[in-house]
């Protein structure tokens, strides 16, 4: 059943991220879901290594996922257009 929630939290945190970084019109769906899921593990990785902990919950999933996606198209659109956007 976390699965479940993971993959609806990451979706939507992807989906936020391409709205945040103006990329929503090139991605899809299933390109949303897994850039949130990356960002997920991407930011439970990098935000303890800053010292900033968001809590458990969903609420604490979906920021961290958020931040994480935002990081990741970040990079993405620094290799593929030079400039982060």
């Amino acid at each position: 059943m976390n699965f479940i929630i993971y993959l609806i939290v990451g979706g939507i945190a992807g989906w936020l991220a391409s709205m945040v970084m103006r990329t929503d019109g090139q991605q899809g769906i299933l390109l949303n879901i897994i850039v949130g899921i990356i960002g997920g593990f991407l930011g439970g990785w990098l935000l303890p290594l800053l010292g900033l902990g968001l809590g458990g919950g969903w609420l604490g999933f979906l920021i961290t996922a958020l931040i994480g996606a935002i990081v990741l198209l970040a990079i993405i659109n620094l290799f593929r257009r030079g400039s982060v956007r």
